[in-house]
């Protein structure tokens, strides 16, 4: 081989090698969490340093993660607050980030920390970026942990609700004689909802309700009373009756995992 036949045969060598090296690229992963999406890369994976990509690509892609945690925590910053308009919204958005969230987050921390290795890691908007990474991978993982107990209370919930018939009866059968008698203001049963609601069950069919936002208590009559009946209702005495209730004895709907059983009904609960 003459020299002129080596240097093309080096040169085509390092031609192709360069070439393999450039059409090495990590395709983008797409991820959507809501209404919010997100591209990102996952460089390890691929065996890709991310230092030797192109830097102008890779801010982009840090902050349109960026962006989506945001969206993300803002989305479910009412998730603890039953009372909020957006808590519903909130527990639906946490339930679905629960099954994919994770993945995205264990690769943007890596892509994070390979990042503080690059040289181009100070320059421009990368300590702006990085720094705000960090700072919502920190806050997703938390947020992410709220949905494990979030599930659990939304099952207790659920657990309350299918029951509280079987409980309504056995307290009624308890404390109620088979013909009670209107105007009696006998109180066999309460209980409250995990978004404040509370109601007193009278022997006589009458009940006494609270709204979820407090406000005073309000008697409910049953429909069909007669007109002798009727006179024989005194709403004070209700309303005394149910202000009189042991709280300790009132059937609540778990808000949390402490807390999550029924009370047992004491001869407390028999009423005036």
């Amino acid at each position: 081989m003459n020299f002129m036949s080596r240097k093309l045969w080096i040169l085509g060598g390092m031609s192709l090698a360069l070439g393999a090296c450039a059409a090495k690229q990590v395709a983008p992963e797409r991820y959507t969490l809501g209404l919010a999406r997100a591209e990102y890369r996952d460089y390890a994976r691929a065996r890709v340093d991310v230092c030797d990509t192109e830097p102008q690509e890779v801010s982009a892609e840090l902050a349109s993660v960026n962006k989506l945690l945001t969206d993300f925590l803002s989305s479910t910053e009412q998730v603890k607050n039953p009372h909020s308009v957006d808590h519903g919204r909130a527990v639906e958005l946490l339930q679905e980030a629960s099954g994919s969230l994770g993945k995205v987050l264990d690769v943007y921390q890596a892509n994070l920390t390979a990042v503080g290795k690059c040289g181009f890691a100070k320059s421009g908007a990368f300590p702006e970026l990085t720094k705000q990474g960090s700072g919502l991978l920190e806050q997703s993982r938390a947020r992410l942990g709220d949905a494990t107990q979030l599930l659990a209370v939304q099952e207790a919930q659920q657990k309350w609700l299918a029951e509280a018939p079987q409980r309504k009866q056995t307290a009624r059968q308890t404390w109620c004689a088979k013909n009670p008698e209107v105007g009696s203001t006998d109180l066999y049963y309460a209980r409250k909802y995990a978004d404040g609601r509370t109601e007193w069950l009278f022997c006589d069919g009458h009940i006494v309700q609270s709204g979820a936002k407090g406000g005073e208590p309000t008697l409910v009559s049953p429909e069909g009373l007669s007109a002798k009946d009727r006179r024989k209702v005194k709403p004070p005495r209700y309303l005394e009756a149910a202000q009189s209730y042991p709280a300790e004895e009132m059937d609540k709907q778990p808000t949390g995992l402490a807390g999550t059983s029924a009370p047992a009904h004491s001869s407390a609960a028999g009423g005036n």
